[in-house]
């Protein structure tokens, strides 16, 4: 099988309510699709959001790598071959971790369907199901206590909790808040998205510990860059600190590895610029005896697929972290994986199970 035609396509689908974090607020879920068409005319998807705040890419220069760069190095190749395709993908250019990765989803695809088999089981085959939690976005603490229980309502057993916007301060009345209205059953994970400074993130995450709070684990307090820092917040604190912006790359997850400067890691396919380099950051992790969680961007069912296929190959990756089909108003994928509430399960197709996509514009 090789690839005879690399199209590139812009989807825009609006949100039921605006997600808020600390770096961005979104309203619609904009992001560049991927066909690859073979030579026998089976067809591989992948896709990429602008994510400027923490991938830096837009949606022109995710269009353009694909097109110009990316483009020209995949067509007439053979997908068996993908081993030195997606390093060529890689050696293109330097960045661009968007449009690798929605490169490197559609060549996966492919290539399950040249095997006949479902991704996930190409790639290994741990699980067969795999459950989400659901994330809250930042906002006032009783408007994120009232969505924390209809998420709760609606079956989700572990949340996540925005958080860094604003003051320490306020930001501890509202996992009170959602605690409070939850129960002590569920699982709350909190997510700062480098909100925090070190004192303060110390600081916090004690007293929670303090008050009883019952945090699973606290993401990325502080900034990407400040290892020293979150080496610091993770040494001062009982609870689980995970590193998230501070790992786009093997070499990235090397480096917070080797310093212990943080208990878990969340991999992202528009950090590590697909699931090439995303098996490798989870078996550097693995062999560190570091557990991984998988998360996204704000994508459509398409790239969620990708990743949900990577989670669920992958034995040490524990936490799962894709909801974020659910907070779309449309879903214009047929195919690929099935929400049941918190239950995301399979497709018996081979590769990602897309059978398509229905085209939106802008």
């Amino acid at each position: 099988m090789k690839i005879r035609e690399v199209e590139v396509f812009r989807q825009a689908i609006p949100l039921h309510k605006p997600f808020r974090t600390a770096l961005r607020t979104v309203t619609v879920a904009e992001s560049v699709l991927v066909r690859l068409t073979a030579d026998d005319g089976r067809v591989g998807w992948g896709e990429a959001p602008a994510t400027l705040a923490i991938t830096g890419d837009s949606l022109p220069a995710i269009e353009a790598a694909i097109r110009d760069t990316m483009r020209p190095l995949l067509v007439g190749q053979s997908v068996l071959a993908h081993e030195a395709l997606l390093q060529a993908v890689n050696r293109s250019m330097i960045g661009n971790t968007s449009a690798k990765a929605a490169v490197d989803m559609a060549v996966y695809d492919l290539l399950g369907q040249q095997c006949g088999l479902p991704l996930y089981q190409l790639l290994g085959g741990a699980k067969d199901e795999l459950e989400t939690d659901f994330t809250v976005s930042v906002g006032a603490p009783v408007a994120m206590g009232e969505d924390a229980v209809e998420a709760v309502a609606g079956g989700f057993q572990v949340l996540k909790i925005k958080v860094g916007k604003d003051s320490i301060e306020r930001d501890l009345e509202r996992i009170r808040e959602v605690r409070q209205w939850v129960g002590p059953e569920i699982t709350i994970r909190l997510d700062a998205n480098q909100g925090w400074q070190v004192k303060e993130a110390i600081r916090s995450i004690r007293q929670m510990e303090e008050e009883g709070l019952g945090i699973e684990l606290v993401e990325q307090p502080v900034h990407a860059l400040d290892l020293d820092g979150l080496k610091a917040v993770t040494d001062a604190v009982d609870t689980p600190i995970m590193a998230d912006e501070s790992v786009f790359s093997p070499r990235h997850a090397l480096e917070v590895l080797k310093r212990r400067a943080a208990d878990l890691i969340n991999i992202k396919l528009m950090k590590t610029g697909g699931l090439y380099k995303a098996l490798r950051v989870n078996a550097i992790a693995e062999e560190y005896g570091v557990e991984c969680m998988i998360g996204s961007m704000i994508e459509s069912r398409v790239a969620v697929t990708a990743a949900a296929h990577l989670a669920a190959a992958q034995k040490n990756i524990t936490r799962f972290d894709l909801d974020a089909p659910l907070l779309l108003a449309a879903d214009p994928v047929e195919g690929g994986v099935c929400y049941t509430g918190r239950r995301i399960a399979f497709p018996a197709e081979p590769g990602l199970g897309i059978r398509g996509v229905i085209l939106t514009s802008p």
